[in-house]
């Protein structure tokens, strides 16, 4: 597919139909009628794909918005990704075990909010079970591996044993077990949003949505007033939608077992793990969805809360996120 492609504007099915994300953004065709085009760019980022949207008269203007937020979250993704050996992660993961690694006071800040959601969701949410995603790899798998190497990673804690401190004036991170590894790619793909939420915003953009994979951002109200008609496909039927919302300057995360997964002797095996038991959690439930002010913080609560009954996810995310909403889907 050409880069042409993803830069031109798109007409009203193209952009109802060619998403390939959790999301579709549902309010399109007024504003073009404005005559406030809507210019869209995706590329693909962090194991998923990235798209920014902005709408504003002046379409170079929208473009520079677009480059600039694009570069930003490349930026966090450099930055964050455990899949490069000189990320702050892929450092820390090389030799946290050993000793202390610095990393900038982003990765810091959102380390320490990842375990903050490990300790309110009782460890349901683990960011340092990296070695199990690593190890059950489902985009590559298609097998379970041995039992007893899940069996090995299973129930560990690991959490608990990721150390954040201060070394010559920078944070710094230690692992107190050669077990743990960083994975934050429950969180970090929310703080990209949010950082490239805030590029634009800077830049004076006032319409515009910014999703990467499951985490959404809705800048200011749709081009045609009121909020963002933002619809998220159903985990049956790629085509057709289970739920839409209406949204304004909000934070929308979904994770869910239907976009990584793959399946052996009839069995479903996603990406998201179950820290208890080192393999992918199994629930009737198939996504969950978190609207709250933050992406990074509604990314984590949606990993957190996966597979939880409506009422019970609602009592874990509101620990954190005053006035969150929540969406189970089975």
């Amino acid at each position: 597919m050409s880069n042409d492609f993803f830069r031109r504007h798109p007409t009203r099915r193209e952009f109802l139909t060619v998403g390939s994300g959790i999301f579709v953004a549902l309010s399109m065709p007024l504003a073009l009628r404005r005559r406030m085009p809507l210019v869209r760019r995706s590329f693909p980022l962090m194991g998923t794909i990235a798209e920014v949207q902005v709408a504003h008269r002046d379409e170079r203007f929208a473009e520079a918005a677009i480059d600039a937020a694009l570069v930003e979250l490349q930026r966090v993704e450099r930055m964050m990704t455990r899949f490069r050996p000189d990320s702050d992660i892929g450092r820390a993961n090389l030799g946290a075990g050993r000793e202390g690694i610095a990393v900038s006071a982003e990765t810091a800040l959102v380390i320490e909010t990842a375990l903050h959601w490990s300790s309110v969701s009782d460890g349901r949410f683990d960011p340092a079970i990296g070695a199990a995603s690593e190890l059950w790899d489902v985009l590559h798998r298609h097998e379970p591996p041995p039992e007893e190497r899940v069996d090995r990673l299973a129930s560990r804690g690991f959490w608990r044993k990721v150390d954040i401190a201060q070394h010559g004036g920078a944070p710094a991170v230690r692992y107190e077990d050669r077990d743990l590894h960083l994975d934050l790619g429950a969180i970090a793909k929310g703080y990209g949003v949010d950082r490239a939420v805030a590029v634009l915003r800077a830049r004076g953009v006032g319409h515009a949505i910014v999703t990467v994979g499951g985490d959404l951002y809705t800048l200011g109200e749709s081009p045609e007033g009121g909020p963002w008609r933002v619809g998220i496909r159903s985990p049956h039927d790629h085509n057709a939608l289970a739920a839409t919302l209406e949204v304004a300057d909000r934070a929308v995360a979904t994770s869910g077992d239907y976009e990584r997964f793959f399946r052996w002797h009839g069995q479903v095996y996603h990406h998201l793990i179950d820290p208890a038991t080192g393999a992918p959690r199994r629930t009737p439930m198939h996504s969950a969805t978190v609207l709250g002010a933050d992406c990074m913080n509604a990314d984590a609560a949606a990993t957190a809360v996966f597979g939880l009954p409506h009422d019970a996810a609602l009592r874990v995310v509101r620990r954190r996120i005053s006035g969150a909403e929540v969406i189970p889907l089975t």
